[in-house]
């Protein structure tokens, strides 16, 4: 199996059977966003033990790309720093900018959205996930003054 087809295997899963897509009702950190282009909408929840991310959930709609990222983003958040989750956002926007982050091995399986940076109309379905979680943490660290 080529690589190319393990990424697309990857996505597809994420898609068909996403991983924590549930709502929380009492999260430490939510935030929620809407790419208005196509329609897509990501709400990421988290719950911290100290500043450690212990459980990540999202929920939303929009197409295979936003919800697959999503899916696999909460999955790799877990057991993370704040700085490391926020370092893990902006490594995939290198990814999605056609570079190699230097924390590539951090992304775990969001690497399998790589191809997505040939279509850039389709980078902001890729990235949303990891915007909304990057809003989400810059505003609670804000109002805990971190």
């Amino acid at each position: 199996m080529e690589l190319e087809e393990l990424y697309r295997d990857i996505i597809l899963d994420h898609n068909r059977t996403p991983r924590n897509k549930r709502q929380l009702d009492d999260a430490d950190i939510a935030n929620h966003q809407k790419n208005p282009v196509c329609g897509d909408e990501i709400n990421i929840q988290i719950v911290l033990d100290g500043d450690q991310i212990d459980v990540a959930f999202f929920f939303g709609q929009g197409c295979s790309i936003s919800q697959a990222s999503a899916s696999i983003l909460t999955d790799v958040l877990k057991g993370k720093t704040l700085d490391q989750a926020r370092a893990i956002a902006a490594g995939f926007h290198e990814l999605m900018n056609g570079s190699e982050p230097n924390n590539i091995d951090d992304l775990g399986d969001l690497v399998a959205l790589q191809g997505v940076a040939h279509y850039p109309v389709r980078i902001k379905c890729a990235v949303l996930a990891c915007d909304t979680l990057d809003e989400g943490v810059i505003d609670w660290l804000n109002k805990h003054q971190i």
